[in-house]
């Protein structure tokens, strides 16, 4: 299994869909599925019946899981779309962005 580009915490721009061109954060990120789930971003609406536990019921509005294809990192320097490359500083695997060169994390 490869190193994930994308984790929890990261700030990420969606490319494509209904939500193109808004950030988020990453609150999940699910592998074997490919897709992660972004605040505030691909938010579904669920019609729920009143229960006992809900007695109002009303609709739920949740984030949806969606495909990682569709988000990239954003930048540090400027919050736009970057691609995530591996480098080797100081003796630790860390993530730089192509476009600025920035350190991702570490």
């Amino acid at each position: 299994m490869s190193a994930a580009k994308i984790k929890k915490g990261d700030t990420v721009v969606v490319r494509s869909g209904k939500d193109k061109g808004r950030s988020g954060t990453v609150m999940k990120v699910l592998p074997k599925d490919g897709k992660v789930l972004v605040n505030g971003i691909n938010v579904a609406a669920r019609h729920r019946k009143p229960s006992q536990a809900n007695p109002q019921g009303g609709i739920d509005r949740r984030e949806a899981p969606m495909a990682i294809s569709k988000v990239s990192l954003a930048d540090p320097k400027d919050g736009k779309a970057t691609r995530v490359r591996f480098e080797e500083r100081d003796g630790k695997k860390v993530r730089v962005a192509v476009k600025s060169g920035e350190v991702i994390d570490g």
